[in-house]
């Protein structure tokens, strides 16, 4: 299965805890269709001190599922599906259904 979702990508959380919620996408996990969103599904965590960390607790973004997150329109900032074409030069972009914006720049 391919993944239209890429590191750097906008997206808005469709459904869960955190809908409604705008993030930068910082990894993607493909074999287990997963994406790490930033400030998206925070969770806490207890941290052992470490050499270079100091202990308590800890609070980072886990990995969200890929079919709860979609694409962020360019145009109106809403959920939209992604489709990909070939430009009059040869290359291959993503562009976003609702309104026709390349999203690859």
């Amino acid at each position: 299965m391919s993944v239209n979702i890429r590191k750097g990508d906008n997206v808005v959380v469709t459904t869960g805890r955190d809908k409604g919620k705008k993030g930068s996408v910082l990894k993607v996990f493909p074999k287990e269709n997963r994406a790490l969103v930033q400030g998206v599904n925070v969770v806490k965590r207890h941290q052992r001190q470490t050499q270079s960390q100091q202990a308590g607790i800890v609070t980072k973004e886990s990995p969200i599922h890929l079919s709860n997150i979609a694409h962020v329109d360019p145009k109106s900032g809403k959920a939209t599906r992604i489709g990909s074409k070939t430009l009059s030069d040869g290359r291959k972009v993503r562009f976003a259904k609702k309104s026709g914006e390349v999203i690859d720049v």
